[in-house]
């Protein structure tokens, strides 16, 4: 297989032209396939906006083609198929996976596929009831504590913005099954090359309703509102687990894939003893603008029909020194109330596949440190996201509060106009906000001093960051954008310690994903659930000779 490196075409191409370029680049009539590995976008002459491609081209007599192709161009490429270490395992062991985010789902899929029939426990409820409570929630504000937008199937990216971006390496092709799974699970196939690749809460509902039926058809079975609430161990080995308080499922293999938001599971684990550890994360405010501006900036034109809402991504570093960045950029998207706990409250953000609502919003974060947690227990960081979300969860009386960044510049600044350290060209310079913009919100909001939620120094963090990003997106900090929060569900704030075979201080029972501590996203969760697959399909096929 040939691969081309840099094939570059203005974006609206037609399918020929792609062709034409292809052969050219050849110097070859005879084109057998044409696969698409990488599509992004390049807008550094906006608005021509132009593809870059990475292309695998199958043709006839390959070695005579390749001797006359450029070799800064193209390249010789070996195909890197993905193969589980064990298949059509015909004991007697059943591991139970705890949780059916992505990384409990691929664990369990991986593992139904190469015969070992896991048992899968999730404390909510599967995706089609659970969307009926959610919706609950943000129509009453009566929130179901075991199914909500951190729990049940499907995890908290369910209602997210469905993006698969991860910056973990991929030399085992683990991500590149994990698309693979999603498409044959009704994903688009766009997501096997683009660069930022994105499903949309809308279809990936669909998406892990057929992820469940796959395991379930492949010898899997899948249990809703069993909630595990303890742990047997002996001699420091798994025995089982205990569900909904009064249920014991035996097991010799646990697999913990919690999610970030399961703190009544850290807390069972921290007295019954595992290896914890604090560790950073991010809080911040979903901040929110007109779509119009975002792809001003990005494209270089208010719309694109052909790429449609333009995400952007933007880190500083703070004057206090603290990392400031944008994190879950949804376009066209919504800001969602995304609480489990009563007397709390967290923002997410959403966006459905189209990305067609008018406003977009993003998570902008400041990073913190177990320094910041007021002492060294090691799920300090639990207790410092429940004091900031009932802060949040008071403002407003539980809804979501909503503050113009010009108030919440001001106060965290103690200025007296919005904009007096601006130049007049600055002012000058900054896209204007239409007077009927407004929040794109589920849930019910109402402004309030957002401000007094974050302590001093990470609100500080948080202007420094904004004012930052004005210079690279025109209009970013302008005053009447909309600042709503907290953010404060980024990742989990504690790290359950596993050693070199993926086992934490407790044999047989694996950590895996997310919450507990390994991963970032849908992706990267999802990998670490094939990565612990692998490591307990080796270790059951081993012990058993």
């Amino acid at each position: 297989m040939l691969r081309i490196n840099q094939l570059r075409l203005p974006v609206g191409h037609s399918k020929e032209e792609l062709i034409r370029k292809v052969k050219k680049i050849l110097c070859c009539e005879q084109i057998s396939e044409i696969s698409i590995v990488r599509r992004s976008v390049d807008a550094r002459k906006k608005p021509e906006l132009y593809f870059n491609y990475i292309l695998d081209i199958s043709v006839k007599n390959q070695q005579a083609v390749y001797r006359r192709c450029d070799k800064r161009q193209v390249v010789m490429q070996q195909e890197m198929k993905y193969r589980f270490p064990v298949e059509n395992y015909h004991g007697s062991e059943r591991p139970v996976i705890i949780g059916a985010g992505p990384a409990g789902l691929f664990c369990a899929l991986m593992l139904a596929r190469a015969g070992f029939r896991p048992i899968l426990l999730e404390r909510g409820k599967m995706v089609s009831e659970r969307v009926k409570d959610v919706k609950r929630f943000w129509d009453t504000g009566t929130l179901n504590p075991e199914s909500n937008v951190q729990f049940g199937e499907g995890g908290a990216g369910t209602f997210s913005d469905g993006k698969l971006n991860t910056l973990v390496k991929d030399k085992y092709g683990r991500g590149r099954e994990v698309l693979k799974r999603f498409v044959e699970a009704g994903a688009p196939e766009e997501i096997l090359y683009d660069h930022k690749p994105h499903i949309g809460t809308d279809i990936l509902q669909d998406v892990v309703t057929n992820l469940r039926h796959e395991i379930e058809r492949a010898g899997g079975e899948i249990r809703f509102q069993a909630k595990v609430t303890d742990f047997q161990i002996y001699d420091g080995k798994i025995d089982g687990v205990i569900i909904n308080g009064e249920e014991e499922l035996k097991a010799s293999y646990v697999i913990l894939a919690p999610g970030h938001s399961a703190r009544d599971t850290m807390e069972v684990l921290y007295e019954r003893h595992l290896v914890l550890e604090a560790k950073p994360f991010a809080v911040g405010m979903r901040v929110e603008h007109p779509q119009e501006l975002i792809n001003l900036s990005q494209y270089g034109s208010k719309s694109n029909s052909i790429l449609g809402s333009a995400p952007y991504k933007v880190t500083a570093s703070a004057t206090n020194g603290r990392g400031v960045y944008s994190f879950c950029m949804c376009p066209g998207g919504y800001v969602v109330n995304a609480s489990s706990e009563k007397g709390h409250l967290a923002v997410n953000g959403m966006s459905y596949s189209g990305r067609d609502g008018q406003n977009a919003n993003s998570a902008i974060i400041v990073s913190v440190t177990p320094e910041d947690y007021g002492n060294a227990h090691p799920l300090a960081g639990i207790a410092f996201q429940r004091q900031l979300e009932e802060k949040a969860y008071q403002l407003a009386g539980g809804k979501i509060p909503v503050e113009r960044y010009e108030d919440y510049k001001r106060a965290v600044l103690n200025k007296g106009s919005e904009s007096e350290d601006w130049s007049e060209q600055e002012k000058a310079d900054i896209p204007s906000i239409p007077e009927d913009f407004a929040p794109a919100v589920k849930g019910e909001w109402e402004y309030a001093p957002v401000h007094e939620i974050l302590p001093e120094e990470i609100s500080q963090a948080f202007v420094d960051g904004m004012e930052q990003f004005g210079k690279v997106i025109k209009g970013f900090h302008s005053g009447k954008a909309f600042v709503e929060g907290i953010e404060s569900r980024t990742s989990s704030p504690v790290r359950i310690v596993r050693d070199d075979n993926l086992q934490s201080s407790v044999k047989g029972l694996y950590p895996c994903g997310e919450g507990a501590g390994y991963a970032g996203g849908i992706m990267s969760a999802a990998m670490d659930g094939i990565r612990i697959a692998e490591a307990v399909a080796t270790h059951i096929v081993t012990s058993e000779g």
